[in-house]
């Protein structure tokens, strides 16, 4: 969908207080951040056909066949996924799609144009995805259509199936199996290759669980995007005052 002009006018105004709370290319290049030790798990590359992004819950939401992608459009091609952990923690703070080795300079909120941008916004507030069953998704929308299209053809072989429990478990056990490195038993991350096409879509552990987690799309000194990440844990604000 194209947002209205009236929209427009508003995210204007308040787009710059819907910045990330500091620079996320902090969370892949710093070895810690509030006293809290981090590393990367490089998950492979994901595919970017049309450079339209969508993100959500990845059994839940992504399946759907409506979901709107971000305004803000990305380079197309096949690009490195990356994974800040919280090594003390055994959790996953963000993933992000690097689109080229331009440092970004700041992050901007993931809007898709539909967003109610009456009342109060505050520096800090975020517009984002939710999330119940415990795993998150960003990928293109092309790649989406065909998880639409995957699970439709499941759910149609399979009436009594589960999509996680008959399919999704027994990949992400054989993945943590292969990759054991911060991930659990059952696994936490899965760069799935969606069945019968050349599509990668990474899936992983969202944070501390379910929730509510915004998008931020990263800007290099020219004004274009170089990556997009999603933020689990805002690391200064769990940790901060603990220290």
């Amino acid at each position: 969908m194209q947002p209205t002009k009236e929209w427009l006018e508003k995210w204007k105004k308040v787009k710059d207080k819907l910045q990330a709370p500091r620079n996320l290319e902090d969370y892949f290049t710093l070895k810690e951040i509030a006293g809290e030790e981090l590393d990367i798990l490089n998950i492979g590359t994901c595919s970017i056909p049309s450079g339209k992004l969508v993100a959500g819950d990845s059994l839940v939401t992504m399946p759907d066949e409506n979901l709107i992608p971000y305004i803000q459009e990305t380079p197309i091609g096949e690009f490195p996924v990356d994974i800040c952990v919280l090594t003390n923690h055994d959790r996953y703070a963000a993933i992000r799609i690097k689109f080229n080795d331009n440092k970004a300079v700041y992050f901007e909120n993931g809007m898709k144009g539909n967003e109610d941008l009456e009342g109060e916004i505050k520096e800090g507030d975020f517009y984002g995805f939710g999330v119940d069953a415990g795993m998150a998704s960003i990928t293109d929308i092309e790649v989406q259509k065909a998880y639409h299209k995957f699970e439709k053809k499941f759910s149609e072989l399979n009436e009594d199936g589960d999509l996680y429990n008959d399919y999704f478990w027994a990949l992400l056990e054989e993945n943590a199996k292969k990759f054991p490195k911060y991930q659990a038993e059952y696994g936490d991350w899965l760069n799935w290759n969606i069945p019968d096409t050349k599509y990668t879509m990474p899936i992983c552990a969202s944070g501390w669980g379910d929730g509510y987690y915004p998008v931020y799309f990263g800007y290099d000194k020219n004004n274009n995007i170089c990556q997009v990440v999603v933020h689990f844990i805002d690391i200064d604000l769990e940790f901060s005052e603990e220290k």
